[in-house]
């Protein structure tokens, strides 16, 4: 049973040698390229056809908003998120929206080097189950100059633990799932909390008794 409930992930390409490295975007997987604006600019259009891109997430923050811009919205189809690289930025909110699907797509910010590269470690975290360190030296190895900044870092690695909880409970049968908040319930400290709601509401009782 516990075999049956075990979270399963796909595998990673086995080598770097696999994937593309051109014209500044580096492909991380196949089919997901990481890079910056300029690898969106529209010199690049041949470029994006050849590697056959069809989606492009494009990072940016509204005071970026004049000069990163979709350049191909006829041709691509965006998503734009407003992400300030800024350490009290909340991007772990992004994550689930870039979690599923990412093929065949460029994420690129305007350094390709913290923002974009957060989405990207992310999405191999819940993908392939990695722990942030090994998703962040996995795309370290294929854009050494990433960086995430060191609020977008602790993020990551509380994500590890977030992804894991939804994946387990979406593995869980109804049944499951009802022992185990059944449990959660019998918790110590859940009796407590029982019965200081069961205490509020006699107390509640008695008040309007009084008043009635």
């Amino acid at each position: 049973m516990e075999e049956e409930n075990k979270l399963q992930f796909p595998s990673l390409p086995a080598t770097k040698e696999e994937l593309l490295v051109r014209d500044h975007q580096l492909e991380i997987l196949p089919g997901l390229f990481l890079g910056p604006y300029s690898a969106a600019m529209k010199s690049k259009l041949p470029t994006l056809e050849r590697h056959g891109i069809t989606h492009i997430i494009c990072v940016r923050q509204d005071i970026e908003a004049n000069f990163i811009k979709p350049n191909f919205s006829h041709r691509f189809r965006y998503l734009v998120l407003d992400i300030a690289d800024n350490p009290v930025e909340n991007i772990i909110r992004f994550f689930p929206m870039v979690s599923h699907g990412l093929r065949k797509v460029l994420v690129h910010g305007n350094a390709g080097i913290s923002r974009s590269a957060a989405l990207v470690i992310a999405y191999l975290m819940e993908t392939f189950g990695m722990k942030y360190r090994d998703a962040f030296s996995y795309v370290q190895e294929r854009r050494f100059c990433i960086n995430p900044n060191v609020g977008f870092v602790h993020q990551l690695q509380e994500y590890e633990a977030i992804y894991l909880a939804k994946l387990t409970i979406k593995m869980m049968s109804p049944i499951e799932l009802g022992r185990s908040f059944s449990l959660q319930a019998g918790m110590p400290g859940s009796r407590k909390r029982s019965l200081e709601e069961d205490e509020d509401f006699g107390a509640m009782q008695v008040t309007a008794t009084q008043n009635s």
